[in-house]
């Protein structure tokens, strides 16, 4: 059953159903890889229900889970070019303006086809477009990102995955780059601290 405060927001925003298929279609028009719309509609009481196509991949916390350490070889090879592809991928989200407000590594997934990674994004339904982005929401979905722990993600592989995003980000000047690396990196390792307390 909804809550109260679930209850406005739908009356306000639209149903998590709602938004998920709104904001999927505008990744999509947009050349971004979202779940498509199979069936969507409204059941007794208010509700509404939706159905999405399947997409292939795993989730990106799966991928890097995939080559232990010690890296070395296609292993390597291929983590690296997992980093540089997702940088350039969220990169390109950000700079057509579109946040996606729960960028959790579980959130995009994954497929290596044809030796390239494509990714697409699941969860939707808090997506928002603004043009240009704010700092504020840029910096909150990279730290989403960024959550995983140092065994599974280390700093040189956030740089990897920054250097490619910024490439994307071309109305970002070098200092604010270099400010929303720095705060990223450090809101991201305090989370990871105040998880294992």
């Amino acid at each position: 059953m909804r809550s109260p405060a679930a209850s406005l927001q739908a009356l306000a925003r639209g149903s998590r159903a709602t938004r998920a298929r709104i904001n999927g279609e505008s990744l999509l028009l947009a050349g971004i890889d979202a779940p498509e719309t199979i069936l969507w509609g409204e059941l007794p009481g208010g509700r509404e229900y939706l159905f999405t196509a399947m997409v292939p991949g795993a989730s990106i916390k799966h991928w890097l889970c995939l080559v232990p350490a010690p890296r070395a070889g296609a292993a390597l090879r291929l983590r690296h070019d997992l980093l540089h592809a997702l940088g350039t991928f969220i990169g390109r989200v950000h700079a057509t303006g579109f946040i996606h407000g729960d960028l959790q590594p579980g959130h995009v997934l994954a497929a290596l086809q044809q030796e390239q990674f494509r990714f697409t994004l699941i969860n939707n339904e808090r997506n928002a477009k603004k043009i240009p982005a704010p700092g504020r929401l840029l910096l909150r979905d990279l730290i989403q990102l960024n959550t995983l722990a140092p065994g599974i993600l280390s700093r040189t592989d956030r740089l990897r995955f920054f250097r490619a995003w910024r490439r994307q980000m071309r109305d970002l000047s070098p200092m604010e780059a270099k400010i929303l690396a720095s705060e990223v990196y450090r809101r991201a390792r305090r989370r990871q601290d105040k998880g294992r307390q």
